[in-house]
Parts: structure tokens; C-alpha cells; sequence
């Protein structure tokens, strides 16, 4: 007579379908042995390139696949040659395999089946590491589903810098911030919109100026846009005369407004790097009076991500990249305040103690802000926004 088959235990199914999943990807390894990995994302740091090529070189050493960074001015450029290929009907050996992006960029790929996956459930170290829940950002990306569809990379926060040897108090949110300008004419500027960060500053100015806070979590469409910005304009209305060279001209970049700040030409700096003013003072950039800071009622944060576009001709390699690029031994070096300083996406409480040690040696440098320095975090608006705020700079101020 047969004996019945006894009913798996939780416990074995769970094992069961560890072992189908280890194996999984451990298929994902060896497909992607031999792979090159087109890589794109901004090109416009040297750290952060620097950093991209100790992966590059990790990577090739452990899982013999060869990463080649492709460095971009602007992600949007990457997206339209995606879209290019799609509508050519190359739906195979596309050529790019793994993308940094996040916010409007990944709303437009999502949106038009651009993109490999959903994969980043799968990745071991996004299972082993990643909370979740830990954050709003890892699951909704400016207000955009993640879907497993991109895995997160890392989480930047606006922060602030001055020089204290010349400032005492600097201005601790927007309104203080024209303020100050009127008081000391040519000191204040910001990145020129499109610039992400020079379109961050627009966010920032409207969340904490709007009396409409709410609506800026909903798609602008649904919305009245002209009521809800009122306020920003009018604001930039009265920045601008008194803004550095009048409001006529604006810096390109977190890097110009360093440089700005170092010529002592401007007052305060910003990025979205916590660990910004560290490296630069670290590479004789800025002097070691400089400091960073944030407003008091927070500054606007988020979660960048690793995504892979449908077409990808290496997506077993892509995937082994953003794994990686997840690992404890990955995060910890880019946390690092003189390589990248780019906040981790990891649960501390997930890591073993080795791993721990990793982010408790970490030195903090000289003028990085630890995470209970860096206050509240403010969301960023729906991804829609950026484009909106972008079009209406460009037809109100650009000359």
C-alpha cells in the first residue's frame, strides 16, 4: 500500500523555494560571465566617477563581468535613446544595459514598457538588506510605484554650505534666505533650472512657501498649478534683482557654486550630496572653515536607483552589477565621507556584525552632518512637477 505524500512544512517550502531562488541566480552569475555591462550615469562628478570604476574593477575581479561607464550631462538624453530604439523596433541588443535614474526619467520609461523586470526583488542583497518599509522613497519613486522595477542605489539630501570664517549665521530656510539676500546684494544664487539641483531649489521654495502642500503629492494636471506656484514666483520675483549678477546669470552646477563659494564671490552653496563640502575641503577645494547644514524645517530628499532597460544585451550582467552595487562591502565605500558620502540603502539592523563595523568605522569628515544632524526630510513632490516648475522658470526668467 502507498503511503501518503505528507504535506510540505512551512518550514520546508520555505527552504524549497530558498534553494529554487539561490539557484535561480546563481544562473543569473553564470549568464552573465563574460558580459559587458553598458553602464549609464552621470558623468559630471569625479568622485563619483572614481567611485563607479572601484566597482567596475570589483566586479570584473569577482564575477568576470566588465562594466564601461558611459557618462552622461543629463539622464533624459539616455531615456530618448531608449525611446529612439524602441520606435526602431530594436527590441534586442540595446545599447544600454544599466541606467542611474530616478524621479520624472523613471515615471517616462515605466510608463512606455521601457524597462527590464521587475528584478530588483530577486537581487540576494536586496533580500537580505533592504528594508522596504524603511522609507517612502524605496517603494514610491517621486510618487511613482517602484514595482521592482528599479533597485535602489543610494539616498541624497540637500544640504547647505558656508564658509564660517566669514559667515557667523547663515540663513536656515527660504524666506531667511531672501532675507539675507537683500541684506548683502550678489551673495544668494542657485543652479539654472533645467539643472536637477537648480530644479530641486524650486521645490524646496515651493514646499516650504505654498499653502498648498498637499497638492504637490498629486500629478500637476489634476491640479491648479498657477494658484498653488504663486508663491514661488513671487518669491523669485523679489531673489533675482538682488541674487548674485542680478539674476541674469546662474551657476551650471553644484560644482560652480562651490567654486563660487570658494572665490568668496557667493555665501552659501548647495547639493545634494551630504558629504560635498567634505570631499572639497579633502581636495583643497574649499577651506576647512567650510560647513554644512540644513534648513530647519528640513530640506528635500529622495532615493536614486539602478534600473535596466527591456532591451538591454546584457541584463544577466546588469542584474550582477546592481547586486553588487548592493552589497554591504559596495554601500559602505560609498558612504565613505571623501569617496562619495552617499547615504546607504541598507538596514543597519539587517547587517551581521562584521558588516556593521563596516558603516560604525566609516569617519564622519570634517563637515558632513550625521543623520540625526540632517533633521526631517522632505518628500519630493510627483515626478510631474519637475517638468511644470522647469517649463514655467524657462518662460518667467531665461534670457
Amino acid at each position: 500500500m502507498l503511503k501518503p505524500i505528507a504535506a510540505l512544512t512551512l518550514s520546508g517550502a520555505l527552504s524549497l523555494f530558498g534553494n529554487l531562488a539561490h539557484a535561480d541566480w546563481q544562473d543569473t552569475v553564470a549568464d552573465a560571465k563574460g558580459e559587458t555591462v553598458y553602464f549609464n550615469a552621470w558623468g559630471g562628478s569625479d568622485n563619483i566617477n572614481a567611485y563607479i570604476q572601484w566597482a567596475a574593477d570589483k566586479i570584473e575581479a569577482k564575477y568576470d563581468v566588465e562594466v564601461k561607464h558611459v557618462k552622461l550631462t543629463d539622464t533624459a538624453n539616455a531615456v530618448n535613446r531608449v525611446i529612439a530604439e524602441k520606435a526602431a523596433n530594436k527590441n534586442t541588443l540595446g545599447s544600454i544595459d544599466l541606467m542611474w535614474i530616478n524621479g520624472e526619467n523613471f515615471r517616462s520609461m515605466k510608463d512606455k514598457g521601457l524597462l527590464y523586470g521587475p528584478f530588483s526583488d530577486s537581487l540576494p542583497n536586496y533580500k537580505a538588506y533592504v528594508d522596504p518599509n524603511a522609507r517612502q522613497s524605496l517603494t514610491l519613486d517621486f510618487g511613482t510605484p517602484v514595482d521592482g522595477m528599479e533597485a535602489p542605489w543610494g539616498m541624497a539630501q540637500v544640504i547647505f554650505m558656508y564658509d564660517t570664517a566669514t559667515l557667523e549665521t547663515p540663513p536656515k530656510s527660504t524666506q531667511e534666505l531672501l532675507t539675507y539676500a537683500k541684506k548683502h546684494n550678489g551673495r544668494i544664487t542657485y543652479p539654472r533650472p533645467p539643472q536637477f539641483l537648480g530644479s530641486t531649489f524650486l521645490k524646496q521654495a515651493l514646499y516650504e512657501l505654498t499653502p498648498y502642500r498637499k497638492a504637490l503629492s498629486q500629478p500637476v494636471s489634476t491640479i491648479d498649478f498657477d494658484k498653488v506656484t504663486a508663491p514661488l514666483w513671487h518669491y523669485l520675483d523679489q531673489l533675482h534683482p538682488v541674487a548674485w549678477r542680478n539674476g541674469r546669470s546662474f551657476p551650471k552646477n553644484s560644482e560652480e557654486m562651490i567654486r563660487l563659494l570658494d572665490d568668496q564671490e557667493i555665501d552659501v552653496a548647495l547639493s545634494f550630496d551630504i558629504s560635498a563640502a567634505s570631499v572639497q575641503i579633502n581636495k583643497g577645494n574649499l577651506p576647512e572653515s567650510t560647513r554644512s547644514y540644513v534648513f530647519t524645517n528640513g530640506t528635500i530628499g529622495n532615493t536614486h536607483f539602478l534600473a535596466i532597460p527591456y532591451n538591454s544585451q546584457s541584463s544577466a550582467g546588469a542584474q550582477v552589477v546592481a547586486n553588487f552595487l548592493l552589497s554591504p562591502e559596495a554601500q559602505a565605500h560609498k558612504q565613505h565621507p571623501t569617496v562619495w558620502g552617499d547615504l546607504s540603502v541598507l538596514a543597519y539592523d539587517k547587517l551581521n556584525n562584521e558588516d556593521k563595523q563596516r558603516f560604525d568605522d566609516l569617519p564622519k569628515g570634517i563637515a558632513t552632518l550625521s543623520i540625526s544632524e540632517l533633521g526631517k526630510t522632505l518628500p519630493e513632490p510627483h515626478s510631474s512637477w519637475m517638468g511644470a516648475l522647469e517649463k514655467e522658470w524657462q518662460k518667467r526668467y531665461a534670457n
